[in-house]
Order: structure tokens, then sequence, then C-alpha cells
């Protein structure tokens, strides 16, 4: 089950500083690394960046605001196999959506394959690497378990000039791949498995998309991202939980470079884990490949991109992770505080708009044929100055299909017949008949109004018990919208048994075709726009949209249940 969010004794922290802002401020109160602060964040750019990435960089960036640090974007990019320049350009432009920027601080981690090949070097004439022709396979095996030591390589003890020569020759391009890797010579018997001789260098046989073919050894992740840490002068490596067992060996291999005066310091936090999602690099990947959802961005994906498709904003995912917290703990959090902070957010930003998503048509009998007059309609009523917009008001209107029952229950405060409620910002009618069709399906509801409770007129603040929102035929725009719902049926997708595709949501998506809105947001809706469907909803105009064909994504419904458990 997800963690419970009202539990906060976890989130505790001091002078508004949570555990990992403490120690960065305990290092720079002491003067290490000459007082200075210099974080990064360092993703891989062989997928796009989702909402835990987000986590992750917002530490990053964050902190070094916060302390008057720089933070500097820096590329992984030690693996040929997986990467593509698509990736580097969707990662810079979601860090900038969420309002950071490195400024002049971008790097790579291919820059520094000079000095860390030169460093492997170093370590093999040391006595400190060698190298291993076993298979992968034969490496693990020989690993032992956590409570049962590893065994020598065979190849562990080859001569120092022996090992220079093949791995000179590795980089050559005279081995294929898998054949050799370098391994660092460690403790074959430590407790920590990441020492028992890990692999630091391997063989792909493919151009760099940076380095083009100068190289044909590449470094492992644990070799290259501590030394980077060093060549780029970062001082503090914030990352997540995960990397706790490596951090030794993170430590092992600066302390090889460092001195006194710099050494770059690991720290890890909990990674952000969502109910109803996934976010595993692989799995997100097949559902891309496989067609299961329609790309990187679609809106049903926990991607940057995907959220801001749907039209998440930057500051309800900040105002989420914020209110998360940073914890030295794992958590799986609920995916309704993250909706809860983008009703937040929209609620305060979004303009209010007409629009009936499923219609049936409502004619005012007693009111003129070929009449139209105008209502006045708030823009947004937590924001009086963002003014207002004219809407039309006809003798056939649009109005849910929901909105009307012949045979109500009792707390069925919305149209029936006999019944009264007030058109929002328009008139009170009351229902008088209905018309049907062969299969029985009401067609048109027929419905009187009084003139003299127009909203503003003497007579308006008559009180009835329902408001119905509705837009006039005459003058009404057919939309798409699409419907977005959780991709998965189950709270905890990544744990559950059997193939995670097997437990996706068939109704996550559900187009339709046929909304009617008002004519103002018809000719004001621009691609990225967020607006309220009163009574509804919030969407978001989708970069499908052309002139002739608006297309809105509904980015999360207007009932906030949550919200409740939160304040009390």
């Amino acid at each position: 089950m997800a963690t419970d969010l009202l539990e906060k004794d976890e989130l505790v922290t001091e002078g508004g500083l949570n555990f990992v802002e403490q120690e960065i401020k305990k290092d720079l109160e002491a003067g290490k690394n000459g007082g200075r602060l210099s974080t990064r964040f360092p993703p891989e750019p062989n997928g796009y960046l989702h909402i835990g990435h987000a986590k992750a960089f917002i530490m990053d960036f964050g902190a070094a605001e916060k302390f008057g640090g720089t933070c500097n974007l820096r590329f992984d990019d030690t693996n040929p196999q997986k990467e593509d320049t698509e990736y580097v350009e969707s990662i810079k432009r979601d860090i900038h959506w969420l309002g950071f920027d490195w400024e002049d601080r971008l790097y790579y981690a291919s820059d520094y394959f000079p000095q860390l090949f030169d460093f492997a070097v170093r370590l093999i004439k040391e006595g400190k690497a060698y190298v291993d022709e076993q298979t992968s396979e034969e490496i693990a095996a020989q690993k032992g378990t956590p409570t049962q030591p590893g065994t020598n390589s065979p190849y562990r003890d080859r001569p120092v000039e022996e090992n220079l020569d093949l791995f000179m020759r590795m980089n050559a391009g005279e081995f294929p791949e898998g054949s050799m890797v370098l391994r660092a010579k460690i403790d074959m018997a430590n407790s920590n498995m990441h020492f028992r001789d890990p692999v630091i260098y391997r063989i792909i046989n493919k151009p760099h998309w940076r380095t083009g073919t100068k190289w044909k050894v590449y470094p492992m992740y644990d070799f290259a991202h501590g030394q980077s840490d060093f060549f780029e002068g970062v001082t503090h490596s914030i990352c997540t939980l995960e990397f706790v067992p490596h951090r030794p060996l993170y430590e092992y291999f600066v302390n090889l470079l460092a001195d006194e005066s710099y050494c770059p310091r690991q720290i890890e936090f909990n990674r952000l884990n969502l109910t109803y999602t996934v976010m595993s690099k692989r799995k997100l990947l097949q559902l891309v490949q496989e067609g299961l959802v329609s790309g990187w961005d679609d809106p049903r994906m926990p991607t940057l991109c995907g959220l801001r498709r749907r039209g998440y904003t930057p500051d309800a995912i900040k105002n989420f992770v914020k209110k998360i917290g940073y914890t030295k703990y794992e958590a799986l959090n609920h995916i309704e505080l993250l909706e809860h902070a983008v009703r937040e957010d929209l609620n305060d930003h979004a303009t209010r708009v007409s629009a009936v998503v499923n219609p049936v048509k409502l004619v005012i009998t007693n009111y003129p044929e070929g009449q139209t007059e105008t209502v006045t309609m708030d823009n947004n009523p937590e924001h009086p100055e963002e003014g207002t917009h004219e809407m039309p008001f006809s003798r056939e209107l649009w109005i849910e299909r929901d909105d009307f029952m012949e045979n109500p229950p009792k707390k069925f405060f919305r149209l029936s017949p006999d019944k009264e409620v007030r058109l929002k910002g328009a008139y009170i009618i009351k229902c008088t008949g209905v018309k049907k069709n062969e299969d029985g399906e009401i067609e048109e509801i027929y419905a009187e109004y009084d003139p003299e409770t127009k909203s503003g007129m003497p007579q308006a603040d008559r009180k009835v018990k329902g408001t119905l929102h509705w837009v006039s035929v005459p003058t009404a725009v057919k939309v798409e919208v699409r419907d977005y719902d959780r991709l998965f049926n189950v709270e905890d997708p990544s744990s559950a048994e059997g193939d995670f595709r097997d437990l996706l949501n068939p109704d996550s998506l559900v187009v339709r075709e046929n909304v009617m809105v008002e004519p103002w947001l018809a000719a004001n809706a621009k691609p990225g726009d967020h607006f309220q469907f009163q009574r509804i909803g919030y969407y978001t105009v989708d970069p499908d949209t052309t002139p002739d064909h608006l297309v809105f994504n509904k980015t999360i419904g207007l009932r906030d249940s949550f919200a409740k458990a939160l304040k009390s």
C-alpha cells in the first residue's frame, strides 16, 4: 500500500532545511572544499525524463540556488549503444520547463574520456587493475554472495605489461565486444559486493555520437561517475538510495585522485515512486516501442513531456515534490497528492469556460425564436481582476445529458420534470417535457424560462438548488476532447506479479468528438493554454490543435477528496 502522506514525522526539517540541505550547510560552515558548493544533474541520454528525475534535479538545482552555489548539467554518455541526441535535447527542454538553468555549465562524461582512460592506465601500472577474458556469466559466478566471499579470476595476477598491452589493444579495436573487460583489483572477500574487483571498462564497437570512433572501450558508471565529479569540481554528488552501497566504491576511486583541499561527497535520498505508475525506463521504453502509448509525450506517461502535454504545470510538480519531501527511506506516494497539487495550481490560474461534453438539446419554448442576447461570465472567480467575457444565449442550448433525469432520486438537484434550475450566468428555467426518438432516447428537453431572473436583475437571487452550465446551439463550436485516466489499474504495478502490460487500464483514454464549447473559448484557445470546463474538470489545449480542429486534453477532474484528508 502507498505510504500514508498524513504521517509527516519523517519529513521533519531543521530550520526549513531537509536532511540533504542540512548536510550541505554543515559542510559549507566547516569550510570544506574552500566553502564552495557545486552540484550536478547527470542524466543518461537514453530516454526521456520522468517525474522521478524531476525530484532529483529540483534538489540539485534548488540546493545550489538556496546556498549560492552552482549546478551543472552533465550527460552520462558512456554507452553509445543506447544514446541519442533526441534524448539530449528533450532533457534540456524539460529542465528549462521546470524553471532551472545550467547557464554555461553543460558537460558530458565523454568530455573526460581522456582523463578516465589515463586514470585506468595508472591503475594498471600500479597493479590495481587487470584485463579479464572471462564471460560476464563467469565473472558474476565468481563474485560470491553477501555472506560468501568471491574467488579470484584466473587472470587476476597477470603481469602489468601484459595488462597494459591488452588494454591498449582493446581500445584499438582488436577484440570483439564481450571478449575482455578491465577490472579494478580491490578485494574479492569484501563484504560489499561492489568491491569485488568491479568491471571498470568494457568494449563497445559502435561509434559514439560525440567522439566518433576514437574510443573502443568505455567506462562503467561506477568508474566514470565519481571521477567525472572530481574532474568537474563538483562538491556534492546527490543521488538516490540505490547508490548507498556504491558510495564506498565512489570514495575509493576519488580518494586516489583527491587531496585534502578538495574531494566530492555523495549524499543519497529516496526515489520518487507513485501509485498507478511505473518509473522504470525499460518499461516506459517498452510502452513506447510496442505502441501501447502514442509516444514519450503521451499524456498518460509520467515523463515530463507527457505531463506537460496533459496540462500539469511546473509549479504543481515542484509543490508536489516539496510536500513529499526528501527522506532516507523508500516510499510509495499517492498519485492523488500529485493530482491535488495540479488542481490547486490550475484552480488559481485556469480561465473558466463553458463546454458540454455529452450534449443533449434544451429548447426554451417561451424564449423568442431567432433572438440572441449575451450574458457575462467571470474568467476566474479566484482573481476578479482577470475580468469577464461575453457568452451568447439563445432559445436552443446544449446541456449535459447527465444533468437531466425523468425519474430522479430524492437528492437529484439538476433538471427533471416540473423542477427548476438556474442556467449559469443566465435565467432560472423549469422543465415542461421531453421528446424521445423511436428507441426511447431523449432527443430534446423542453423548458420555460423566467425572464425576471437573469443574473444581475432584482429577482435573480431567487433560490434554486441546482445550477447547470450550457452552450448556445447556434454559436457552439464542436471540438475533440481526450479524456485521460490512470495508465494502470493496480496501485503498485511495479511490484505486481505477471507482465506489467497486462495491468494497463483499457479506459485510460476515451476520445470524445462531439463536445460543444462556447465561441469565446474556440476563438482564444492556443496550444498549452489551461481552462476549467465548468462543473467538469481542467483541460489543456493539445499541440495537435489546428485552426479548424481544436483538441483538448483532460488534465484532471474537479473532484478532490484527497484535499480533505490533507487538511484533517
